[in-house]
């Protein structure tokens, strides 16, 4: 079942631009335009062609993605946890709380879709320990790499680039950039940190 409600404008930030993605469905049907997240059970799909326009789909109506290949990624049928594609790769890396960025020794492409699947709670100040989604309520904070978003939650950049939150969304990230991506904590004191994420990345 396809459901229509959010409008092209909503997506503009999130899908790259001249992106172009393939949605295949089981009745047949084939559908270009460009990805702009998996939510759940719920696909969002920028149409494209005469009036652009966002458009959802239940998974279960969907054969596979196939993602435009100049964004890094190539065909692949669904079938990953929380719709992650198959055929991914992938990389294993710790994120220490001591450390504001984290080489993940990951190179990714501007318009590349990215997975991650984070876990563990390290402490971020005290009586301060949260897991990858940060902490619950956290006020905003102007001293944090991203002030209005959980202190202590994962975040990530690309090269130098600003940073972008992660938190514990299985969802897909479509970078902004080409380069190196560093992972960290959303966190304006590190001396008294401890622990770390860990966290797969698939790209």
């Amino acid at each position: 079942m396809k459901i229509s409600g959010l409008t092209a404008a909503l997506a503009l930030g999130l899908a790259a631009a001249a992106a172009a993605d393939t949605l295949v469905l089981r009745s047949g049907e084939r559908v270009e335009g460009t990805l702009v997240g998996v939510r759940g059970d719920t696909i969002e799909f920028e149409t494209s062609g005469g009036r652009r326009r966002v458009e959802r789909y239940d998974r279960d109506d969907v054969r596979r993605i196939e993602l435009d290949s100049r964004g890094g990624s190539s065909r692949d049928d669904l079938g990953g946890s929380g719709g992650r594609p198959s055929g991914l790769r992938e990389r294993s890396v710790s994120v220490s709380a001591r450390e504001q960025w984290n080489d993940t020794g990951v190179d990714v492409r501007r318009g590349q879709q990215v997975y991650f699947s984070a876990s563990g709670k390290p402490r971020w100040g005290r009586d301060r320990q949260d897991g990858p989604a940060g902490e619950g309520g956290s006020p905003r904070n102007a001293n944090r790499p991203i002030a209005d978003r959980p202190g202590g939650a994962l975040i990530g950049r690309i090269g130098s680039g600003d940073p972008f939150f992660v938190g514990d969304d299985h969802g897909p990230i479509r970078v902004r950039d080409s380069g190196r991506l560093f992972l960290g904590i959303n966190d304006d004191y590190l001396p008294d940190n401890s622990g770390e994420f860990r966290v797969t990345v698939y790209y």
